[in-house]
This record gives C-alpha cells, sequence and structure tokens, in this order.
C-alpha cells in the first residue's frame, strides 16, 4: 500500500478548512480524549472494535476519539448555542487502530451543521461540501454513492411491525448478514419451539420496561455475574428484554418479508429510483410519501447545485456502518482506486442528540473527508 505523504504541513487542508469558513462554518477543536461510552453506544461495530480506550484512577473508560461528529455534537450541546442552528467545521486527528496498515492517527476535515429544519438543502449542501473536497485535491468527478436510511426506517413503520423487530430491523441495516437473518427469524416467529421460560418472556414483555429491566439486572447481580462477554449486567438485561419482546412479536408475514426485500434490491439514479419506489409502495398499499416527497426535493436541490444527478449511484440497501445515520448518507469514491477507501463521506443524523441525553431531535447532517487519501490523489489547487 503507499504511504500517504505528510499532509499536515502542504497547506490544503488548511485551504479547505478556510472554504469551509467561508461557506459560514465555525472552525472548532474538540478535545482529543474524550468520554467512551458515546462512541460504544453509537458509533458502528467496525469503529467499536478499533478504537483506543483508557481509564483514569476512578475507573471511568475514555478514549482518543475515534471520529469528530460526537465530540463536536457534545460540544454543541454543552454550549448555549444548543437548540439553535449553528454550523461548524473542523481539521484534526481521529484515532483508530488499523492493524498492518501504519499509524493509527489520521486527519479528518469536515463539518458539521446543527438545527436546521430545511433539510433537503442541508442535505444538498453537504453533499457539495463533501465534492469540494475532492475538487480541491484535484478530483472533480469522484464516485458518488447515495443511500437513505429514512426511506428504510419509513418502510418498516409503514409495515406495522411490532416496535421490538422495529428497532432491531432498523439497527440492523447497516449489518447486511444480520438483517438477512432478521428478517428469516421474523418471518418464522410463532412456529419454531418455544423455550419453557416462554412464559417469562411474555410477562417481561407486557410489563413496565424500567422495571422489568430493574428486576432483571437485580436478579443478574443476585447471581453474582458483572459481565458477559465484555457486556455490563444493564447491557445484558437490555438484551434479554429485548429477546422477550421479539419473541413474543407474532410472525412476518411472507408478503411482507417480500415487500422488504424488493425495496433492498432498488438501485439506479436518484429518479429512477424514487419513480420504482412509489410503484412498490402503490402495490404494497404502503404510505412512503412523505419520505419519498424528502427524497425528491433533495434530488431537484442537489441538481440546482450543478451536480449531474444522473453521476451518482442510489441504492436503498447502502448504509454506512454507523449507527446514529437516520436519512441520507453517502460515500465519494477515486474512480481510479488511487487510495483504498471513501474519500469523504457524511449524511443525515436527527437522532444523534436524543441518544446523547438532549429531549427531543435536533436536525443535523455533516460530512468527513480523509486528507491523506485525498493527498494521494495528487494535482489540487
Amino acid at each position: 500500500m503507499t504511504k500517504a505523504p505528510n499532509t499536515a504541513d502542504d497547506g490544503r487542508a488548511d485551504s479547505l478548512l478556510a472554504s469551509y469558513e467561508r461557506a459560514g462554518h465555525v472552525r472548532v477543536r474538540p478535545a482529543i480524549l474524550q468520554p467512551a461510552d458515546p462512541f460504544l453506544a453509537l458509533s458502528g461495530e467496525d469503529i467499536r472494535r478499533r478504537m483506543y480506550l483508557v481509564s483514569d484512577l476512578a475507573g471511568d473508560e475514555f478514549c482518543l476519539r475515534p471520529d469528530l461528529t460526537i465530540p463536536v455534537a457534545l460540544d454543541y450541546l454543552a454550549s448555549e448555542q444548543v437548540g439553535r442552528p449553528a454550523s461548524f467545521c473542523y481539521l484534526g486527528p481521529v484515532f483508530r487502530q488499523r492493524g498492518g496498515e501504519g499509524t493509527g492517527e489520521f486527519l479528518q476535515a469536515g463539518i458539521e451543521s446543527f438545527g436546521r429544519g430545511d433539510k433537503a438543502a442541508a442535505d444538498a449542501e453537504t453533499l457539495a461540501l463533501g465534492l469540494e473536497a475532492t475538487a480541491h485535491y484535484g478530483l472533480a468527478a469522484p464516485d458518488i454513492r447515495m443511500g437513505d436510511v429514512g426511506l428504510f426506517a419509513a418502510l418498516i413503520v409503514a409495515l406495522g411491525l411490532p416496535p421490538a423487530w422495529k428497532r432491531r430491523l432498523t439497527k440492523d441495516f447497516n449489518r447486511k448478514v444480520l438483517l438477512v437473518h432478521d428478517l428469516e427469524r421474523l418471518t418464522l416467529a410463532g412456529t419454531n419451539e418455544r423455550p419453557e421460560y416462554q412464559g417469562v418472556l411474555a410477562a417481561l414483555a407486557n410489563s413496565d420496561p424500567k422495571g422489568a429491566r430493574a428486576l432483571v439486572a437485580d436478579l443478574l447481580s443476585i447471581a453474582g455475574i458483572s459481565t458477559v462477554g465484555g457486556r455490563s449486567v444493564g447491557e445484558i438485561a437490555d438484551r434479554f428484554l429485548e429477546q422477550a419482546e421479539l419473541g413474543a412479536s407474532a410472525a412476518l408475514p411472507e408478503e411482507s418479508r417480500a415487500v422488504i426485500e424488493r425495496f433492498l434490491a432498488v438501485s439506479g439514479d436518484l429518479n429512477s429510483a424514487a419513480t420504482e419506489l412509489r410503484r412498490l409502495a402503490d402495490a404494497a398499499g404502503l404510505t412512503l410519501a412523505p419520505a419519498l416527497d424528502l427524497f425528491e426535493a433533495r434530488t431537484r436541490l442537489i441538481a440546482a447545485r450543478g451536480i449531474d444527478t444522473r453521476r451518482i449511484s442510489f441504492a436503498t440497501a447502502f448504509g454506512r456502518g454507523l449507527d446514529y445515520y437516520t436519512g441520507f448518507v453517502f460515500e465519494l469514491h477515486d474512480p481510479q482506486q488511487r487510495a483504498e477507501g471513501q474519500l469523504a463521506a457524511g449524511g443525515r443524523y436527527d437522532g444523534l442528540f436524543a441518544r446523547l441525553g438532549r429531549a427531543g431531535a435536533i436536525p443535523a447532517v455533516g460530512l468527513a473527508a480523509w486528507i491523506e487519501r485525498l493527498a494521494l490523489l495528487g494535482g489540487g489547487r
């Protein structure tokens, strides 16, 4: 693998950040050492297993930041700006173990936009700023890959699945093997032999969630169980209760599974995909209009920024492997493959702030650019 050049001193990354500042984003510099819990709870499995973790003298767990989205979000939550529209940009190192791929420290530049109600316009602007990053390094026409987690979530809601299965399928959207397993298990629910303790599971599934969690956690503690496979007592209790709710659910009709599988097979350019999805929704009698309206509004605004939407490769099954994404997602790649992996990527994550403890959702969208990969392209401004 080609070793990335020293990009800290060539000036192009700072020049890129200056362009983001001119676009109205305030430069921020979040702390490198971060509390580990938000990343362990919200990042994808790939990032979680690559994190650098450390405990302080009190036993609290911290990490070297593996990305910058969560640190910027946490700083925003702690600021006086919280709840008001705000846009930020950054340039700095992130840390992930990369095995034999070299140092675990690498540079990312990016932007985060919080609180904007004009979601389609904010999404289109974010994609445009990602393309500005590749153009800044000499690549005017990267491969553009796009998906929309919000469309899948809307489909699952429209199908009227039990709450536990809605959460499970949405959570596993980025884990294709698990998603296939989920669909198989959900289709067979109720046909397999139930465990001897199914009555206990059913009782827990219909009880007060907080009380049930406390009961299971207490029973585990009484049994002397503190951790299993790295999971805490609380995490074990949550998993057990999820299994109780899943086990009490009715089976997924074959026709509903077929709709999900047809949905996940849709791909192509943005306009043809929208047409196919509307046809699928009409045929299945499902209401996907709000999500598709947002999708089509975004497409129009992307085109209005001079981006040829025919260049965009869209797939309903495309995701980014990060658990906090809730809507539009994208990646930019080098057609000549001079650099491995995405050059810039991002998307919408409206649910992140609620999961960080904020009451209510805050619209949010952002992107990150991998500076070392971009530097491999040559050229640039």
